[in-house]
């Protein structure tokens, strides 16, 4: 039988450092509403250039409700991403 010296076996504990801090959760989702808002924002304002372009008067709510269900969804999708 051979006998290997020098072997390390690494059987490190998890670390306090492993579990993300409340406060960095915090940072993190107040950045995704700030994303969650910025993302509303343009939608209308590509929405009101829309309209202006092809002289329509519903592409504005149109944009901006599928700009409402895309940051709704990315909010959601940072969250649980945060919360694992």
């Amino acid at each position: 039988m051979i006998k290997k010296e020098n072997q390390k076996v690494n059987k490190t504990p998890k670390s306090k450092n492993s579990k993300k801090k409340p406060l960095n959760k915090a940072i993190q989702l107040s950045g995704a509403g700030l994303q969650m808002g910025l993302t509303i924002y343009l939608g209308s304002l590509l929405g009101k250039w829309l309209d202006t372009q092809f002289q329509t008067s519903y592409l504005k709510e149109t944009v901006t409700l599928f700009a409402i269900f895309l940051a709704m969804y990315s909010l959601i999708k940072q969250a649980n991403k945060i919360n694992d």
